[in-house]
């Protein structure tokens, strides 16, 4: 740019501004000059005029910014040679650059850069950086190396005991600290089992230096976002883990430790005796620590006579013996451990690792041909402290705690290295009450020496208390060191008619909706639902879809709906009866169309909403879901009708209210409350399931002086059967079913009980309502008799229209109401149905001979459901004389 064509310079001494103050006379009214001022910018402390002149003691910072202010940028390219960052200006100047050319020990920011290059560090600084923390990890690591020891393997065998507490503050039973545990030598240890630990777990073993550092960041990483912890993923690192058991924290240092721990133990200890020290101090299950005494807990035989097969079997416990012990889970996760499930995963996980045991040249595939069942294993009790219920309680305590170790904070390793009080929830005369009343109808109808039908019978039951959800008393079976399966939290029988009131709630939370609308808007646009609401109580009644469509399966096959005894109630030609009647009788075409018109889905909500494991409920996509083809527990089944009792506040069942240790008190259970339905929802159902035991199915279960509420369940096959009721301060359900019980079968088997105890067919209103009633009735005495809340009206009266008073066409119903003397209309037990009562239950009815038509299901004893495809060992039993699980009695 030429000279003459730049900016003039501007004032010095302050720019433009400095310029006006200038020119200002004492009279403008601005600040005056100092005093001795005489205009020169030296006056103004610039160092450096115009002209080039020194200012002595002059500011430097103003000295550089001066000419920035004066000529901005343009003016940087013509200053000479000396300017800013040149040679010499003066002496100001040079003691400036002095100054700025002193070397920093970390350039940064980058003292000859500008703008984002300024931020940017070099490579000198990057490198540096690398190689400080690359030190400071290898320092870190050494010491940390240094600073930790071997551990003894050998000191792991100790345990104590936990000692358990009945609701009054009693002593249960102690039991825990009997550590089943015995070293052997590894020459004593078969080496298939060696090999299958190997294969399985690290092929590696044998070359690695012990570690993963793939699990170990995943587990580091896991814990700092609090979740939960991962064990090590080589030999070596369980081996260690194990070896600590005296310090189970779970916590990032902790997890630190063990990684130099097993870093130092690859280096310094042979491969041969960590795996010696792995197997002997491994958890297999039963209490059983080490392969000498999970070799003797499940086959009863020393460890070095273990056969191929069984050497791969008990590698899988290895893996959680909670869900890989056939026998099952002792309540810890009902719904996941049970013995069939277990046994599925045990099998799979077996036969896979003897594959690659072949696979990796361990065994010969001939001899591993010899496998491919589970090996013969034996009862997983031991303890004769835990006979008779006991066994199932502690089983109870234990599982609630180890399920909920986030809050608890007791994992199923520091439950077995023991040292804990824990305080249950369970009332010593309650959990007997309730025994004796199950042995008293046992023993006086149960007899397997006379009837073969009386075989294989089991009971369970369990009482809630619906203030609190703590459960006070169960029945699993009749010892818990011989009958494993808790029956009161693990069966798989089906709940039948006692899932009913879920149906109820459904419709007086949701409502039906309305055939006119589409799907969408019908969902929005619904009817509260009265009791008073009419529905049809006909025998193999046509189930339609909301939209008054006829439901049809995937072949484009309709439902017909069965009622128990194949017989309607209510006054033909329509069968209207009310929802108070339907569920007093237990008529099931009421029900299955009620659930249509509300939606499936809202009914399955409706029982998760109660406190159902949604785990335990089948698939809601058939009409038959509302009349109990789903498997939960008794204790889920009480805790879910204590909704009901208490007004419609939802309450998790627990078994656990407090633990202590030598520490102090490590955890304290605190109530959760849910509100599942309204009161007034919940007020009703219970206003409905009264009458049911006031005049209905369940009049077996009165207590004189007290109100009762409750509901009868007979299920499809008559495999099992339920009574489920409550007063304002208990609830309890009970069930009776039959199945095979040889634990070494992959699937149980339920078996019917026609002929059972005498009776025709059991239901309901028999054996379960009785032992209901005798343990009800001495599990209350002493506490006073309360009410339930007096319900307000609800919703509408859907399908109203004028029809006479209902009453069943047929006297006996699907609950036989007990009476002292039969009337000649009544028999004790359903009449045999004719040929065409038995049809199927889909519109071909012309087969009349048993087995199978192409409509469906038939009154024979063909055992064919084209749907749902649910097994038995889920509860889920199929096919009947009455129309299998489409449509059968299920009341």
């Amino acid at each position: 740019m030429s000279e003459h064509r730049r900016k003039p310079p501007q004032p010095q001494g302050g720019g433009r501004a400095a310029a006006r103050r200038g020119q200002s006379g004492p009279s403008s009214g601005r600040r005056a000059a100092p005093r001795g001022a005489t205009g020169s910018p030296s006056d103004y402390g610039l160092g450096i005029g115009s002209a080039g002149e020194e200012l002595p003691n002059g500011s430097r910072t103003e000295a550089r910014r001066a000419p920035q202010r004066n000529s901005g940028g343009r003016r940087r390219a013509a200053e000479p040679a000396g300017g800013r960052r040149g040679g010499p200006t003066g002496p100001g100047r040079g003691r400036g650059r002095a100054a700025s050319d002193r070397k920093r020990l970390i350039d940064y920011p980058r003292a000859d850069k500008y703008g984002w290059q300024r931020w940017m560090p070099s490579w000198k600084l990057v490198a540096g950086l690398f190689v400080g923390f690359v030190g400071s990890l290898v320092a870190v690591a050494g010491i940390g190396y240094a600073m930790v020891g071997i551990p003894d393997i050998a000191k792991t065998a100790t345990a104590q005991n936990n000692v358990y507490y009945w609701k009054d503050g009693s002593q249960m039973v102690a039991t825990g600290g009997e550590t089943n545990r015995q070293n052997i030598d590894l020459s004593q240890i078969p080496e298939e089992m060696r090999w299958a630990v190997i294969s399985q777990e690290n092929k590696t073993f044998y070359d690695d230096s012990g570690i993963d550092p793939k699990g170990i960041a995943r587990a580091v990483f896991n814990m700092a976002r609090g979740g939960q912890t991962q064990g090590g993923s080589t030999i070596t690192q369980q081996y260690v883990k194990n070896a600590m058991l005296n310090d189970q924290s779970q916590t990032i240092s902790r997890k630190f430790k063990e990684i130099f721990v097993s870093i130092k133990v690859g280096a310094e200890v042979d491969k041969d005796e960590i795996m010696a020290g792995y197997l002997n101090s491994a958890y297999y299950g039963r209490n059983a620590y080490g392969i000498q005494a999970a070799a003797r807990a499940y086959f009863n035989k020393d460890a070095i006579k273990l056969n191929p097969g069984e050497c791969a079997f008990l590698a899988a416990m290895l893996k959680g013996a909670t869900y890989y012990d056939p026998a099952g889970a002792t309540s810890v996760d009902p719904t996941g451990a049970t013995p069939a499930a277990n046994s599925k995963r045990a099998l799979r996980q077996m036969q896979d690792t003897l594959d690659k045991m072949v696979e990796y040249g361990h065994l010969d595939a001939s001899v591993r041909a010899k496998y491919t069942k589970l090996p013969k294993w034996q009862n997983p009790r031991s303890n004769t402290d835990l006979k008779g219920q006991i066994g199932y309680l502690v089983d109870l305590a234990n599982g609630y705690l180890v399920t909920n170790s986030k809050t608890t904070g007791i994992t199923q390793d520091l439950l077995q290295q023991g040292g804990y009080s824990i305080y249950t929830t369970f009332d010593k005369n309650k959990v007997k009450e309730l025994e004796e009343s199950v042995t008293k109808v046992q023993k006086a109808n149960i007899k397997p020496e006379k009837r073969p039908e009386d075989t294989h019978v089991q009971f369970g039951g369990a009482s809630v208390e619906p203030d609190t959800g703590a459960i006070r008393a169960i029945y699993g079976g009749e010892d818990a060191t011989k009958h494993f399966t808790d029956n009161a939290d693990q069966t798989g029988a089906q709940v039948g008619s006692t899932f009913k009131p879920f149906v109820l709630a459904a419709a007086m939370t949701w409502g039906v909706r309305d055939p006119d609308l589409g799907s969408s808007q019908a969902q929005d646009e619904r009817t509260i639902v009265s009791p008073k609401s009419l529905f049809s109580g006909k025998n193999k009644l046509k189930i339609e879809n909301y939209d008054r469509t006829v439901w049809k399966n995937e072949k484009g096959e309709e439902w017909l709906q069965t009622n128990d005894g194949n017989v309607s109630v209510g006054s033909p030609p329509d069968y209207k009866i009310d929802l108070r009647e339907a569920m007093r009788e237990s008529v099931n075409s009421a029900f299955v169309q009620l659930g249509m018109d509300v939606g499936l889905d809202k009914v399955k909500d409706s029982a998760a909403s109660a406190g159902l494991k949604e785990s335990s409920l089948t698939n809601s996509g058939f009409p038959s879901f509302s009349i109990g083809i789903s498997d939960p527990s008794a204790i889920r089944m009480a805790g879910a009708y204590a909704t009901f009792a208490a007004s419609g506040k939802q309450r998790d069942p627990y078994s656990v209210e407090k633990v202590t240790s030598e520490k102090g008190q490590i955890f304290t259970h605190e109530t959760e409350t849910k509100q599942a339905f309204t009161s007034k929802v919940a007020d009703n159902v219970t206003d409905v399931l009264k009458t049911v035991v006031e005049e209905g199915t369940g009049t077996n279960a009165q207590l004189p002086g007290r109100e009762v509420a409750g509901k009868t369940g007979t299920t499809d096959g008559n495999k099992s059967a339920w009574f489920v009721g409550y007063t304002p301060q208990l609830s309890t359900a009970v069930t009776m079913f039959r199945y095979d019980d040889d634990e070494s079968k992959k699937n149980r088997t339920f078996l019917e009980m026609f002929g059972t105890g005498g009776q025709k067919k059991i239901h309901g209103a028999s054996f379960p309502a009785q032992i209901w009633h005798d343990y009800m009735a001495e599990a209350l005495k002493g506490t006073p008799a309360k009410g339930f809340p007096e319900p307000e009206p609800i919703g509408e009266v859907v399908n109203a229209e004028p029809s006479p008073t209902p009453t069943p066409s047929v006297t006996e119903t699907e609950e036989e109401k007990p009476s002292p003397s039969p009337s000649p209309s009544v028999t004790q037990g359903e009449p045999s149905p004719s040929a065409t009562e038995t049809c199927s239950n889909f519109f071909n009815c012309n087969d009349t001979t048993g087995g199978t038509t192409s409509g469906g299901n038939t009154g024979g004893t063909g055992d064919t459901s084209p749907t749902p495809t649910t097994t038995e060992t889920s509860g889920n039993s199929r096919g009947n004389g009455n129309g299998g699980i489409f449509g059968g009695p299920a009341g």
